[in-house]
């Protein structure tokens, strides 16, 4: 099982954002994490597909869509065309989840599903399949810096029994108050995709990327 930390640019200061980019990629990160928020499916509004864009045309990185918007459907085209990588939506907000997955599928992105802190694991048994990777949102979406919601961590270990249980290879991101104090136990529950935000880009970035990286590693 590949680790990977990606760090969220919605906590990065946007005036210097590609400026921090390349120093999240002098640091050895791989991934990025890219929100795509509408204003209703969460009360924010971040970024689209312009910022995202620009993004790929500056770096190589594996960009790491999570669009939380109502009815996400009618965005995977555009995200994919503006160099989304992975494409990750929320199961609360399709429809017919299915036919969302198949439609990231057909546009050459690799397919994602996340749930609300919430939400049960439960809900994903029959699509674990279709799906590249689960995001575990580990705070109620919407808003950076927040504290992580400790029943995440069982979440976290069901999902990983049941795609076990399954036969199914899978990457389980979490997402929400990961920090040097969280870290450890979402990966010793059974996380493998790591999201931080205000633990990246607040301060000395390369330093606290190479803390969070080691204690990936352990």
């Amino acid at each position: 099982m590949e680790y990977q930390l990606a760090p969220s640019i919605l906590a990065a200061d946007f005036c210097h954002l590609g400026a921090a980019i390349e120093k999240v990629e002098q640091a050895g990160v791989k991934w990025l994490h890219i929100d795509i928020m509408d204003g209703q499916f969460v009360p924010t509004i971040s970024m689209g597909t312009p910022v995202l864009a620009s993004v790929r045309k500056e770096s190589k990185l594996f960009l790491d869509v999570h669009i939380m918007a109502q009815e996400p459907d009618h965005l995977i085209e555009e995200l994919a065309g503006a160099g989304a990588d992975m494409i990750t939506v929320h199961a609360e907000a399709c429809t017919h989840l299915d036919r969302t997955l198949h439609l990231i599928q057909e546009s050459g992105c690799k397919c994602g599903v996340a749930i609300n802190p919430s939400t049960p694991v439960s809900v994903l048994e029959h699509v674990l399949s279709l799906a590249d990777m689960i995001l575990i949102m580990s705070v109620n979406p919407g808003f950076g810096g927040q504290s992580y919601i400790s029943y995440c961590t069982e979440k976290i270990r069901r999902l990983r029994t049941m795609a076990q249980e399954q036969g199914v290879e899978l990457d389980i991101e979490v997402d929400g108050g990961i920090n040097k104090n969280t870290i450890s136990e979402v990966i010793d529950a059974g996380a493998n995709i790591i999201v931080a935000g205000s633990a990246v880009f607040k301060g000395d970035i390369e330093g606290n990327i190479r803390e969070l990286k080691g204690m990936m590693e352990r």
